[in-house]
Formats: C-alpha cells, structure tokens, sequence
C-alpha cells in the first residue's frame, strides 16, 4: 500500500472543492502528521491510496483526519 506521507512530516491542506464542508476551517492550514491510519476505503473506491489516512495535527491544537488528495507537503 502506497502512503505519501509519514508521521512527523509538516504538510498543507489543500482541498480545491469550495464546498467541502472542511474548506474554510482547513484548507491552507499548516500541520504535522502525527499518525497514520489504514483502512478499507481503498477497496471501495479502488484506489488503494485511499485506503490511508493521515491524522494532521494544526499549529493551533487540533487534529483532523485527511486522505492523500487533500495534502501537499508543506510550503513553509
């Protein structure tokens, strides 16, 4: 299974759908992978990189689980 990203890597959300429920509170929000979750989602939607989540948490404290297409590493 193919991940992106490991923990302690610094990344960048970045999700292009305006209206995604998660855009005005996340995207190009900075934070550090702090784990890295496997499930089956991979087998659903039949790519098995989404079978990863990654667990960001913000420079303000708070943590939110993404998958890889939201995620870019980080610019700063």
């Amino acid at each position: 299974m193919s991940q992106r990203f490991t923990e302690g890597d610094r990344v960048r959300v970045d999700i292009p759908d305006e209206t995604d429920p998660d855009f005005d509170e996340f995207h190009g929000k900075h934070g550090v992978v702090k784990s890295v979750v496997k499930d089956d989602a991979g087998t659903e939607t039949g790519d098995e990189r989404d079978s990863v989540l990654y667990r960001v948490e913000f420079d303000h404290g708070s943590t939110m689980d993404f998958r890889w297409r939201d995620l870019r590493p980080a610019t700063l």
